[in-house]
């Protein structure tokens, strides 16, 4: 009853064009089909897309996983990087439109479903492929407190909940660097070297973990988040977000 009376006075809208939908915090269908949403083909490892009309066999690999030289143990984002994506992600992380978090972390739970019969193996079968614990990208201090809230953190806790797993927003601490909107890989990769800290070694030791964050840019910061956590002790690392920038490969 409180439901119905909830829906009534404030019906359930779209949140990007405000059209009438069935449930709080959906898209609209066209809205949804707006969205570039990655699906096959793509990297087995590090899900970044292929076009369409290549058919590369059931496990391809980017050149950077071939290579070895990927940011996480496995990866995936929901969609792509492009206009779409970015007037609701930009919004969310930047001008607190929170309105935009439950159609995000669902995208992003629908991703995660690829897990349970594609995704790396393990040993524990009490969880979605072992994930033990979820942790969201920390933020600095300084932008946490001018910003008011981690958008990482918005995302993971629904996830963390769906995976019924933990979420830990405590192990790991960020020291302040420049914002890296601007850089290029390289630069990237030494802006943030070092930015990040394992405070309890032991909540993360032996752990399966997967990462959250709302944007893949270059995967700077998910390689050096693995690299610290392994370096912790952490048995494997998984990435998840909502959109990924893609360039030709």
């Amino acid at each position: 009853m409180f439901k119905q009376i909830t829906d009534f006075i404030f019906p359930s809208a779209c949140p990007v064009c405000k059209a009438h939908v069935s449930d709080h915090g959906t898209l609209c269908a066209k809205c949804w089909a707006a969205f570039n949403w990655i699906s096959d083909p793509k990297c087995a490892c590090c899900g970044y897309p292929f076009p369409a009309n290549l058919d590369l066999g059931s496990k391809p690999l980017c050149p950077v996983c071939a290579a070895g030289e990927n940011e996480t143990d496995w990866m995936r984002a929901a969609c792509v990087y492009d206009d779409v994506s970015r007037n609701v992600m930009l919004p969310f992380k930047h001008a607190g439109a929170l309105k935009y978090k439950t159609v995000m972390s669902r995208a992003m739970i629908n991703s995660l479903r690829e897990l349970e019969t594609q995704g790396p193996k393990s040993e524990d079968k009490d969880s979605v492929r072992g994930i033990d614990l979820v942790l969201p990208v920390p933020l600095a201090y300084r932008r946490l407190w001018k910003r008011g809230y981690n958008q990482a953190a918005l995302l993971a806790r629904p996830i963390a909940k769906h995976l019924n797993v933990p979420m830990d927003v405590n192990s790991v601490r960020r020291k302040y660097k420049p914002d890296m909107g601007h850089m290029n890989y390289k630069q990237r990769r030494e802006n943030i070297r070092g930015v990040f800290r394992v405070r309890h070694p032991e909540n993360i030791r032996g752990k399966t973990i997967l990462l959250v964050d709302d944007v893949m840019t270059t995967g700077a910061t998910f390689a050096e988040l693995n690299r610290v956590l392994k370096k912790a002790g952490a048995r494997a690392v998984y990435g998840i977000v909502f959109c990924r920038v893609v360039r030709a490969i």
